[in-house]
């Protein structure tokens, strides 16, 4: 009675294996499953990996998406963005910055002793300035002056330091930020004198003999006197201008320059860098932000710090104010700047950011799918220039399509 069970089960074994094998693809495949559509903040985890990238990205006071926003990292020329806040927020943007000659009250057409040019704060005086400075003189009836053009070099004190700077910076990568500027203050032979104030006591003593007015002293430099008079004067562009081609093209050189006229404006002559920097940190601290690390404004420093996240918490506070539109329009767009030949197809206004093995992008791109401005911050170390381009490109894509 037992041995029938097992007949039944080596027949039906055996029957089995009479039976043709299925094809091996019928073993293999698995019934078709399309995965689901990743969301875009997935797609912005996969693009961020592992690496060592701040990203936050807001709209409308709210947080849309965070990876490690939190964490201090080097803004780079971010900074820059800081410093414009910090500007715009205590100053008028159509405020302009003059440039005077003082001296003595001319008699009869001679000034009779040393004519001063006094700068505060303009970065983009240059010769057509002393052009114009001479046409004014001798519009005011001046025919001569018996001692010399002097180039002031107050009021902003001769710093040309901050904690985090290589030792190289000064000598290679930022002229001496001066009130009194020259054309950049550079030289052909000299990139960057010690005595830039110097090119402008030069330019206007020919200005001034090329149009008939003498001048019996050698150009030079120095700290005018007490009691001279205004003799003539000009105004820069506007505040928003001279912004917009600091932010645009980075230059360090207008940066601690204005950082400078910020930090007097802050808390009083001299202007210095350290003042600019503690400017920068007040505006913070004044929105909510008090973890801001600035020593210059220039972002040069490697020992500046700021998050993601309070960068894109200032932006808001930005937003919030009557000049937050000017801001935007100073930073550079897609294809322009110092985004040339990046996210040329994307609504975007943005401050870049460079120093070796440090990358930043931050400001407003336009969310397509909420047809309105959002904000962003993106902070990175460790990586390579193109590396983390790529990341920033992709990161400000998908945010903006947001699909």
């Amino acid at each position: 009675m037992r041995a029938r069970p097992l007949l039944l089960l080596l027949t039906v074994s055996a029957c089995a294996a009479l039976l043709p094998a299925p094809p091996v693809g019928a073993i293999l495949a698995a019934p078709a499953v399309s995965a689901p559509p990743r969301t875009w903040t997935q797609r912005i985890d996969a693009v961020v990996g592992h690496r060592k990238v701040s990203v936050e990205i807001g709209y409308a006071g709210t947080v849309r998406y965070r990876h490690l926003d939190w964490v201090p990292r080097v803004p780079a020329s971010n900074e820059k963005l800081l410093l414009s806040m910090a500007l715009l927020s205590r100053t008028d943007p159509a405020t302009t910055i003059p440039t005077r000659v003082l001296g003595p009250p001319p008699v009869e057409g001679v000034v009779d002793g040393n004519v001063w040019i006094v700068g505060h704060g303009d970065p983009e005086t240059g010769k057509p300035d002393m052009a114009a400075l001479a046409e004014a003189l001798k519009t005011e009836g001046i025919t001569r002056v018996t001692g010399s053009v002097v180039a002031s070099t107050g009021p902003f004190a001769r710093d040309w330091w901050a904690r985090g700077w290589r030792w190289y910076f000064p000598p290679y990568y930022i002229p001496l930020p001066t009130a009194l500027t020259f054309d950049g203050n550079t030289r052909r032979h000299h990139p960057n004198p010690a005595d830039p104030e110097l090119g402008a006591a030069v330019s206007l003593s020919h200005k001034l003999r090329a149009r008939g007015v003498r001048v019996r002293g050698a150009a030079g430099i120095g700290r005018p006197p007490a009691g001279l008079s205004v003799l003539a004067a000009i105004q820069s562009p506007p505040l928003t201008s001279i912004l917009h081609t600091m932010d645009t093209w980075s230059i360090n050189f207008y940066a601690e320059v204005l950082g400078k006229y910020l930090g007097q404006e802050t808390f009083g002559a001299p202007g210095t860098i350290a003042k600019g920097a503690a400017a920068i940190r007040a505006f913070a601290a004044a929105n909510g932000v008090t973890d801001v690390v600035a020593n210059d404004g220039s972002g040069l420093s490697y020992a500046n710090r700021v998050t993601a996240r309070d960068i894109v918490r200032l932006l808001w506070a930005a937003d919030a104010a009557p000049w937050g539109p000017k801001l935007r329009g100073l930073l550079p767009t897609g294809g322009h700047g110092t985004l040339q030949g990046r996210l040329q197809r994307v609504t975007i206004h943005a401050k870049t950011g460079s120093l070796i093995g440090i990358s930043a992008l931050s400001g407003w791109v336009w969310l397509q799918k909420e047809n309105a401005w959002g904000e962003f911050s993106i902070l990175s170390r460790g990586m390579s220039k193109p590396q983390a381009v790529r990341i920033e490109n992709a990161i400000v894509r998908i945010a903006s399509a947001q699909a």
